[in-house]
């Protein structure tokens, strides 16, 4: 597959008849860190999103024991 010059790609007829996708469906792209998910719109729950949404993003920061340590003042 490719991507076109508007970022977008063509889902396989096969692909689209096996996940129950059909044209103007409403689907969301989420980042599964690192990896790209198509989903069906509706099949995800509010807490779901924003769990895909961040997932990953939380870096390298200080461990808990400093955080907790900065807390107490030590």
């Amino acid at each position: 597959m490719k991507l076109n010059t508007k970022g977008q790609v063509t889902i396989p007829a096969e692909l689209r008849r096996k996940h129950g996708f059909a044209a103007g469906d409403e689907v969301s792209v989420i980042d599964d860190g690192g990896v790209l998910r198509i989903v069906h719109h509706d099949d995800l729950t509010t807490g779901q999103r924003a769990v895909l949404r961040v997932r990953g993003s939380a870096g390298n920061g200080p461990a808990t024991d400093d955080i907790m340590a900065m807390t107490r003042g030590e």
